[in-house]
């Protein structure tokens, strides 16, 4: 889902330059030494298609990276320029359902002309899935949504088993969004799905049922890859030290597509949500919090994260402690992308079923799981990994 946005782009070409050895493994977890020994699919096995709203190229949105945002080395993105365009073929148009009045404005004139029910989009979408398991030869298909981030919806509001869910989706005024369709059609086609964004997708417990009930399996939601990673790691450093934290302000700015759709305050608070929630559920209380997310168009993919941490000391007295995070957002995103696909591929082998509670720390606010600390939700992932079936 975005197939032509800019983490999937990057993954994409990610995913071309290992099966061309143009890069080495920097970034990836799943090429750790300790999953060597995991039985983990080789990067050359994996084809890659998707659904997108947008009228722009594959190779044209990978060339705007390396031009605007001056990430994806031209001479790599050059060599990889025959398989995007390969992938292009691949690539239908996506569903503008229940993602809001920002997105719809991204979408070209054939989704946004399209008129179709929520059953009619699901139907449509699982047609395109089978017809590229079938087309490719696949043994099996991974969803994933890496497009732009909805409006929230509530899953407390929505019926709480399947059956009932299913039915409303026939009715009017169904508030499912674009993600949880996509992920209704790949999960009732046994295929797996992963929501990498803090949009609804396969988090309502009605749609884990589904899951369970057609055997196949999910996680998310919300990748965790810049500021939130660092504060899953250095919040347990506070705990563990018995250090009191009073207040954590982070504030965020970035320009890229983003940024754009997080500039409206609908969309907005759901990633505010999932960037939030990490900290009380880490210390044991609720520090004052403040999380600002900022769209400043000079950045273009690159975000820049500004963390002041105020906390009291020995005999009271209260020390700051303050980091800036850089990083290029789609880089950052990319290969964790690529490897939660793999695992999730390993997790099918392996005969896994439901949440895969196992992905936890790639995640903000991993599905079925309360542990935030990352070192803790990685020996989760280590733990899984010795335990596979050979």
């Amino acid at each position: 889902m975005g197939a032509k946005g800019g983490v999937a782009t990057t993954a994409t070409v990610g995913l071309i330059s290992l099966k061309k050895g143009l890069i080495a493994n920097a970034g990836l977890v799943s090429e750790l030494p300790e999953f060597e020994a995991a039985g983990l699919t080789p990067w050359k096995d994996f084809v890659v298609g998707g659904h997108e709203i947008r009228e722009v190229g594959s190779y044209d949105e990978a060339w705007r990276l390396h031009a605007e945002s001056r990430v994806i080395d031209g001479g790599v993105l050059a060599k990889c320029k025959g398989d995007l365009e390969k992938i292009e073929e691949r690539i239908r148009p996506g569903t503008l359902l229940n993602v809001g009045s920002t997105i719809e404005k991204l979408a070209g004139p054939e989704v946004r002309n399209r008129r179709e029910s929520l059953r009619q989009a699901i139907e449509r979408l699982q047609a395109d899935i089978s017809a590229f398991a079938k087309d490719e030869q696949l043994a099996h298909v991974i969803v994933v949504n890496v497009s732009s981030t909805e409006p929230a919806v509530d899953p407390a509001t929505l019926p709480a088993s399947w059956k009932d869910l299913n039915k409303l989706i026939d009715k009017r005024g169904c508030p499912l969004p674009a993600s949880s369709l996509y992920a209704i059609a790949a999960l009732d086609l046994g295929y797996s799905f992963l929501n990498f964004t803090p949009s609804l997708g396969a988090s309502a417990p009605a749609i884990d049922e589904l899951a369970r009930e057609r055997g196949t399996r999910h996680m998310g939601y919300d990748g965790k890859t810049g500021e939130t990673l660092l504060k899953s790691i250095l919040a347990p450093m506070f705990a563990k030290r018995n250090l009191q934290v009073m207040s954590w302000v982070g504030h965020n700015i970035f320009g890229n597509m983003d940024a754009k759709v997080l500039d409206d305050p609908a969309n907005k608070q759901a990633k505010v949500t999932s960037k939030d929630r990490l900290l009380g559920q880490i210390l044991g209380y609720q520090p004052q919090t403040l999380v600002s997310i900022e769209r400043i168009d000079s950045m273009g993919d690159w975000k820049t994260a500004w963390d002041h941490v105020h906390f009291n000391g020995f005999l009271g007295t209260p020390m700051t402690f303050q980091f800036i995070w850089q990083g290029c957002d789609s880089l950052l995103a990319a290969p964790l992308v690529l490897d939660l696909v793999r695992f999730t591929e390993r997790a099918w082998r392996n005969g896994d079923v439901g949440q895969l509670n196992f992905l936890a720390s790639f995640f903000k606010s991993p599905l079925g799981v309360e542990e935030q600390d990352f070192g803790l939700q990685f020996q989760m992932l280590q733990a899984w990994a010795r335990r596979l079936k050979s």
